[in-house]
């Protein structure tokens, strides 16, 4: 007979329990969601950043051919320096290459607040190669690209 009114306990959660792990949940991704965002911005401008890497190049072999590096308006022969394409998406964000100006090189960024990345070039002796300086004026700093920190 003891058989028969044997109680059968039930397994699962308590509502406290679930409640518990869903606060933890919300956290995790209150936390978690800024700084991936954060992270694809600052992903989009390191694309900025290689943009203007073409044009580094161009300019610091023109120094090297040259002899020394022009400070202020460099005359670029548009036969020879290809501008790379900018790459704006549809929602508006994407690089735009900006001016090509001596030493200075002006990348757009539209990322997140957006904002200006500029190269200057400086080179020390002749024989020295171009050393570039990365200035932005990109307010958030934790959507500057790691070559401009």
């Amino acid at each position: 007979m003891q058989n028969l009114r044997t109680i059968k306990k039930q397994g699962g959660f308590t509502l406290i329990e679930l409640m518990i792990v869903i606060a933890i949940l919300a956290i995790l991704l209150a936390i978690a969601i800024p700084a991936y965002q954060d992270y694809t911005i600052r992903a989009q401008n390191a694309e900025c950043v290689s943009i203007a890497a073409g044009a580094k190049a161009f300019v610091s072999e023109t120094a090297s051919s040259r002899g020394d590096l022009v400070d202020g308006a460099l005359a670029i022969d548009s036969d020879e320096f290809v501008e790379p394409a900018s790459t704006v998406d549809d929602d508006g964000n994407g690089c735009v290459m900006g001016d090509v100006t001596g030493n200075v090189i002006t990348v757009t960024s539209l990322n997140g607040d957006g904002g200006d990345i500029v190269f200057t070039g400086t080179q020390g002796n002749l024989s020295d190669a171009v050393v570039w300086e990365c200035t932005t004026s990109v307010t958030n700093p934790n959507h500057v690209p790691a070559e401009c920190r």
